[in-house]
């Protein structure tokens, strides 16, 4: 088959370099450039295009924007109520439904003696309190042993 009737062209047998040698291969869809030159080329124009038309716009005295018209504000009138605070009273409701208190009895914190609840630092007292720990640490966590498998 010929190519000339169908009116196709074979492909080139070596890729096109950008023809601003740039490095990059260029294609046909973009005049024989890379895909970046070609960007930069139309921002070029398009900036170029934008340029124009405002110079044209400042020689000729058309702006958008009318520097010496005077900006008229209207004025809003808001009316703004007062605001009372509304003052809400709770009443601590009991479970019980009486209003008598029952007082927690304060905790005795980690710092006090256990055999004579004075404070530790204040007083020479004969405790272990590592045996103690010791002991009250083993009860805890008691020590897991596997079974032992019976021989064969």
């Amino acid at each position: 088959m010929d190519h000339d009737e169908t009116g196709c062209q074979a492909p080139p047998d070596r890729p096109i370099l950008c023809i601003n040698n740039c490095g990059f291969f260029g294609s046909a869809a973009t005049m024989n450039m890379c895909s970046k030159c070609h960007k930069d080329i139309l921002l070029k124009q398009e900036q170029a295009k934008l340029a124009a038309s405002s110079i044209g716009s400042i020689v000729n005295g058309s702006s958008s924007s009318n520097v010496n018209e005077p900006v008229i504000a209207d004025t809003i009138k808001v009316q703004i109520n007062a605001v009372e605070p509304e003052i809400i009273t709770v009443q601590p409701s009991c479970a019980s439904g009486s209003g008598e208190r029952v007082e927690a009895k304060p905790k005795e914190g980690p710092n006090r003696c256990t055999s004579c609840k004075k404070r530790v630092d204040k007083h020479d007292c004969p405790f272990d309190y590592r045996t103690a720990a010791r002991e009250a640490i083993a009860k805890a966590n008691p020590v897991v042993k596997a079974e032992k498998l019976d021989k064969i």
